[in-house]
This record gives structure tokens, sequence and C-alpha cells, in this order.
């Protein structure tokens, strides 16, 4: 069954963004920007916020910025062709290879698991992920931690008094000390009756 993926940059005390908005701190080195471009070519589909989906839409016709690098090429040609699901109560309309959802986020990653195909189903977005959370749908979570504290903002992970046991399936540190985690929720078997 495919796996359903978290993964965004976060700084140190937690925070996907911080309090006034800003997340430059995250513009990746080059090293980390391949491991990124690597990990995207491993996803089958991107489910996306309203807000995420927005910020992305800048890649949609970034290729014809004649100043781009060679990397920027190449994750554009990765990114720009993956399917994306937007959820969004206020759009009407998406752009590139998009689709607004049409049922709730339970119901579209049942489709999803149940469809061929290969590739996780990676969720982008803290609101997104903390309904998904909530839901028990998330199976890994990718954490890619800048050395940096906010102070405040969105948080990565959701406040939801819940207890959530995970196991750690990798690390790697970046030349910039940059340092990714990845955790596998721990599910219990269900017991036989």
């Amino acid at each position: 069954m495919r796996r359903v993926t978290y993964a965004m940059s976060v700084s140190l005390d937690g925070y996907i963004v911080g309090l006034d908005g800003d997340f430059d701190w995250t513009a990746p080195d080059e090293e980390v920007f391949r491991f990124w471009i690597d990990e995207t070519r491993e996803l089958g589909v991107h489910l996306l916020g309203r807000r995420l989906y927005e910020t992305m839409l800048y890649w949609e016709t970034a290729d014809q910025d004649p100043s781009l690098d060679a990397a920027s090429l190449e994750w554009i040609a990765v990114w720009n062709p993956l399917p994306k699901v937007v959820f969004s109560s206020t759009l009407s309309a998406v752009q590139g290879n998009a689709r607004l959802a049409s049922g709730g986020l339970a119901e579209e990653i049942e489709r999803l698991r149940a469809e061929p195909g290969d590739g996780d189903i990676a969720i982008g977005g803290a609101t997104l992920a903390a309904e998904a959370a909530a839901l028990d749908l998330i199976d890994e979570y990718r954490v890619m931690v800048y050395p940096v504290l906010v102070g405040g903002g969105i948080p990565f992970f959701a406040q939801d008094g819940r207890r959530v046991d995970l196991e750690l399936v990798g690390t790697r540190t970046f030349g910039s000390k940059v340092v990714h985690l990845r955790y596998r929720v721990a599910r219990q078997a269900a017991s036989a009756q």
C-alpha cells in the first residue's frame, strides 16, 4: 500500500513559517536542494492546501526565467509533471498538473491508495497535515530541521493533544548543518481475537 508522508522544512523550535510569515531561512543550499529533488522523484502524488499550492505556483512558469540554474530547471522537470491534489474551499480552478479535491482528505487518500501506481502520497502544508494526523493517515514524518529559532509562527506538528509513537528510520546531516529526520508512525498490530 502507498505510504502517506508529510515532509517540510522546520525551524529547530518547530515552525514551518515564522511569526512574520517569513520562511526565507528555509532556502536550501545546493546539497539540500538536490536531496529534495531526489525525494520528490519518489512521489506518486502531492496533496496540498491552498496556501502551499499558491506558493508553489511560481514553478509553473519559472522555466521562462533565463537566469535559472541547472538545479532549478531539474526541479521544475520533476515538480511540474507530478500530479497534485489541491484542498481548498475558496479556489474554483487550479493550474498545471493539479486538480481540486473532489472529496474529503480521508476519501481522497483512500482512493489514491486504491489506484494502481507507484510512489508515495505526500502531504504538504501544516493545516492539511494536521487534518491527516488527526485522522491517523500519516505513515511517515520527514522533517528537514534548520538551525534557527524563529520564536513562533505556524507549527510543523498539530497541537491536538494526541500522542503518536514514532520509529526513527533515517537521518542525514548536511554540510550546512541542516538535519533531515525520517520517522515512521509506530502502529500496533491489531490483536487477534
